[in-house]
């Protein structure tokens, strides 16, 4: 029996695989300076938690995975590498100190709650690292901003908070915008070097995995609208709230995950816009110096509106009186 569709008939070469293997590949020097980071400033021990997060919580997703099609008696989906990523995703977005059992609850939650029971991959309301990451911060708020070890007798401004956190405070941040670009200061394990986090983004851009609509529109519409609620045309200011914290970091690895993000042109530019717009009121009149996962969550709820809004017309059809 043959599976007959409709023309076009478009056929490519990559696989969900393979573009999983790429967004992994695009990670890697993200975590590696994580690895680095917190090895220079919090000593070995804190490197190696920053590895062993990253591997519980790859392996969590997986073996949850993994049991849940065994359970549910479908067909194994492990192979396809997405699990790996939520996991990768979801242990950049943790910050160090954090207990290693809670890193396991939120990737299990990750995959069970917000992947499979909705159908697994594809199928998905939300990006399932960043609902975990949520979930994580409404239960355990405390240890999810506990971002300096407390069995370091080094503190100082620049590592005892975010530079967001030290704006959201003071109104001013002791970390320079070289500190913030090349990451050296605390945050979650993948959102402080903007460097790192660009080098795995063009290497998506060239493999073409993503497109520049939705990061660039999320990037300059959070500038504008955080321009306009602020009432400043700082432009230092605005470089602290792109680099100091997970906006970078949101804006290329999470805002463009293909399950989540409109399919249509049009429709990423109005969720690109939809994401600067709730991240920027996040962070100007929310408690919370941070936002982007927030706002990425929220917006992915929004995406069938968003394409049902700028679903291009069929070419030919003519609209009728009654709408039709």
């Amino acid at each position: 029996m043959f599976n007959v569709s409709s023309n076009p008939h478009v056929k490519d070469r990559i696989t969900t695989q393979r573009v999983m293997l790429y967004v992994i590949i695009a990670l890697m020097p993200t975590t590696l300076f994580a690895v680095f980071n917190y090895t220079s400033m919090f000593g070995l021990k804190y490197g190696i938690r920053t590895m062993l997060l990253v591997a519980y919580c790859v392996a969590t997703c997986v073996v949850a995975e993994f049991l849940f099609n065994k359970i549910t008696k479908r067909p194994n989906t492990v192979g396809d590498l997405s699990a790996v990523v939520t996991g990768l995703i979801l242990a950049l977005n943790l910050p160090v100190t954090l207990p290693y059992w809670m890193a396991m609850v939120g990737s299990a939650f990750a995959i069970i709650i917000v992947k499979m029971i909705f159908g697994g991959l594809g199928q998905n309301f939300m990006n399932p690292a960043l609902g975990a990451r949520c979930f994580l911060v409404l239960s355990f708020a405390g240890p999810m901003n506990k971002f300096f070890p407390a069995d370091v007798s080094k503190v100082d401004a620049v590592t005892s908070a975010t530079p967001l956190t030290q704006i959201k405070t003071t109104g001013a941040t002791s970390t320079s915008l070289f500190d913030m670009f090349i990451g050296r200061h605390s945050g979650t394990l993948g959102e402080t070097s903007i460097c790192a986090l660009l080098i795995g983004a063009i290497f998506l851009l060239v493999m073409k995995i993503i497109d520049l609509r939705i990061p660039l529109t999320y990037i300059i519409s959070f500038a504008i609208f955080m321009m306009l609620f602020k009432q400043t045309t700082d432009m230092t200011y605005l470089a602290e709230q792109i680099c100091g914290g997970g906006l970078v970091f949101g804006a290329f690895f999470m805002a463009t995950d293909y399950s989540t993000s409109p399919i249509t042109k049009n429709g990423r530019i109005v969720y690109g816009i939809c994401l600067g717009l709730l991240t920027a009121l996040l962070r100007v009149f929310g408690s919370t110096a941070e936002g982007v996962s927030f706002a990425i969550i929220i917006c992915n709820l929004l995406v069938p509106i968003i394409e049902k809004i700028t679903f291009p017309k069929a070419f030919g059809i003519v609209k009728t009186k009654e709408g039709k």
